[in-house]
């Protein structure tokens, strides 16, 4: 059995225990993450019996490639794909379906409840297939170690090539196109740049705005083979002042904290608590208005969320983010942020980049 195969079995495995029919997946990344299919178009029905995926004949050749060969049904509709799902739907008298309502829109979930058979209705399941793939296998945790090591690798190159003057938005392109050309399929999402006093802004858009002496903050993430990475770094154009450092000292405090708390079972409040301890102790803590971090696997965000009322409890195989940061607006912000894996005795930090402030 493969690996999709097994995955596709624990959902058909729980139906019966849902008191569902079948599971309708459509699109994103639990489409990927169940089938291997990574075109644009796809709806993936799954039941006790069969797999079915559902896409149009501009992927016909991809869909047998990526999921026939999984074990995966590929059928390919004629006309559109909604149509094609109900009436297999129909077919097999499937009368209690499940739904994703975070992925589905209102208009597809309108045209579908209004197309379906009189005895069939749906039923919004939420976070189950998600609740899943928090939980990383091997082969995936060392997917994303490669997607980091992409990630750092180009950070290391773009940064040779940093001059003041030059634009945030040049620094930004700078940087993606290392992902790229280091194997990258594209930046898990818009690459942070930010100078001055715009470091104040957590997540800052790259602007026009020229480099200048002062504080630079990198928040940039590659997807590679579908898994995301997710790193921030500081820089500093010029020589940084006490007030700078002794700020920067607080933050990586923070952080190291935030990681020796990460292991199986500890519950994510205490993660973030840990960090915010920390920023207290050295009178920045309100200066803190984010979560301490976040998982990321198909998706740059994915759960557990590590923020100060946040209930979950880590796991062995969770891939997740550590990332404090204080932000003043007269002063400008400070981020560091790394990709860790929790493993059975506690964590391992996958991000290779050295976490230093780093003087230009």
């Amino acid at each position: 059995m493969t690996t999709y195969q097994a995955r596709r079995r624990a959902i058909a495995e729980g139906l019966a225990e849902r008191r569902l029919d079948a599971m309708l997946v459509a699109l994103g990344p639990n489409l990927r993450y169940l089938s291997g299919f990574t075109g644009s178009n796809g709806w993936l029905l799954v039941s006790a019996e069969r797999s079915i995926l559902f896409t149009d004949p501009r992927y016909l050749i991809q869909a047998r490639q990526e999921s026939a060969g999984e074990g995966c049904e590929v059928r390919i509709a004629k006309g559109p794909i909604l149509m094609a799902v109900v009436s297999a739907i129909a077919r097999r008298r499937l009368r209690l379906i499940g739904y994703e309502p975070a992925r589905l829109t209102c208009d597809v979930y309108e045209a579908l409840l209004k197309k379906l058979p009189a005895h069939t209705s749906l039923r919004a399941v939420e976070d189950w297939i998600e609740s899943q793939r928090t939980i990383k296998s091997a082969d995936e945790i060392e997917l994303i170690r490669r997607s980091v090591v992409t990630n750092s690798r180009a950070f290391e190159q773009a940064a040779t090539r940093l001059r003041p003057g030059m634009k945030e938005s040049d620094l930004a392109a700078e940087i993606e196109y290392r992902m790229r050309r280091l194997g990258a399929e594209k930046p898990s999402f818009e690459t942070i740049v930010a100078s001055g006093l715009r470091t104040a802004l957590p997540h800052a858009q790259p602007t026009s705005a020229e480099i200048r002496p002062g504080l630079l903050l990198v928040d940039m993430g590659s997807q590679q083979d579908g898994y995301c990475s997710d790193m921030t770094r500081m820089l500093f154009l010029g020589k940084p002042g006490r007030r700078v450092t002794s700020a920067y000292r607080a933050v990586l405090e923070a952080q190291l904290a935030a990681i020796d708390a990460v292991r199986p079972g500890a519950r994510t409040a205490d993660v973030d608590r840990a960090a915010r301890r920390v920023l207290q102790q050295h009178g920045l803590d309100k200066a803190f208005v984010h979560s301490t971090g976040h998982g990321l696997g198909l998706e740059i965000h994915e759960p557990p969320r590590i923020g100060r009322r946040d209930k979950s409890k880590l796991a062995a195989g969770m891939t997740i983010t550590i990332e404090p940061g204080v932000y003043l607006e007269d002063f400008g912000g400070i981020r560091i942020e790394d990709t860790v894996v929790v493993t059975d005795r506690g964590c391992e930090i996958l991000t290779p980049t050295p976490k230093e402030l780093r003087v230009v």
